[in-house]
């Protein structure tokens, strides 16, 4: 597949805006990174690929934006996510990853054109327990199971109503733990093979490149704007979602 140039045309667009949505601007826009490379081989296997390089863009994250993210955010958040990643593992087998993608499909529109409509996003609400543990477990799994989890966490940080570098900072530092996490379940399962090592390798070097500037953008992004974008994403991520789920199941 090295001497394919479909694999180069379709996996350097993926990992560069899985690294600017890393970088903090439109997250929801690294939903397109696994079906972009699941053109040339599949779903599993982008996804098995992908995780290496989201590791090394964590790294890049977690010193870019060392400082500048909600402490009560992350601890309200990461022990749902780890106790999503654990179902995901255990589920692996067995569940649809269809149907996942219609319930986050469905919530991710909902939540996207609610904001974006109404300026909710605006409107700093207060943390809540029970809804980061709701999100943050919902982020984990779909984080573990189809690099997806970011729909979820915009959907609890969204309210909060965090400035711009806050946000991102926030989101970087919640997957980077998530993601360091999935390395061992990820093992366990068998997907890091030879093979599917190699072409992380091969593609790693896009990995700081797609972050940085996904940070540059944040830094001169008008906070009233960057919430607008966010919010389009992540409707239209849950279109994509939902039109792809349904397809899946049989039901378009």
């Amino acid at each position: 597949m090295l001497n394919e140039p479909l694999f180069y045309l379709v996996s350097i667009p993926a990992v560069l805006l899985y690294g600017i949505a890393k970088g903090g601007f439109g997250g929801a826009i690294a939903m397109v990174s696994v079906p972009l490379m699941a053109l040339v081989m599949s779903p599993t296997q982008a996804a098995a690929i992908l995780l290496p390089i989201l590791v090394v863009m964590d790294a890049v994250v977690v010193k870019s934006y060392w400082g500048q993210y909600d402490g009560r955010a992350l601890r309200l958040l990461l022990p749902g996510a780890l106790v999503g990643v654990a179902v995901g593992y255990f589920t692996a087998d067995s569940f649809s990853d269809a149907w996942m993608r219609v319930l986050i499909g469905v919530v991710a529109l909902v939540f996207g054109a609610h904001f974006l409509l109404s300026g909710a996003a605006r409107k700093a609400r207060p943390h809540k327990a029970a809804s980061a543990a709701c999100f943050g477990s919902l982020a984990g799994f779909t984080s573990f199971s189809i690099h997806a989890g970011g729909p979820p966490l915009t959907m609890y940080l969204l309210p909060r109503g965090l400035p711009p570098l806050l946000f991102a900072g926030t989101a970087g530092l919640f997957f980077a733990a998530v993601n360091a996490v999935k390395l061992i379940p990820y093992y366990l399962l068998g997907q890091f093979s030879g093979e599917n090592l190699l072409y992380s390798l091969v593609l790693v070097p896009l990995a700081p490149l797609g972050v940085l500037f996904g940070r540059y953008l944040v830094e001169r992004t008008e906070p009233r704007l960057y919430y607008g974008i966010i919010s389009v994403f992540l409707a239209l991520v849950g279109c994509r979602l939902l039109w792809q789920g349904l397809g899946e199941v049989g039901l378009t």
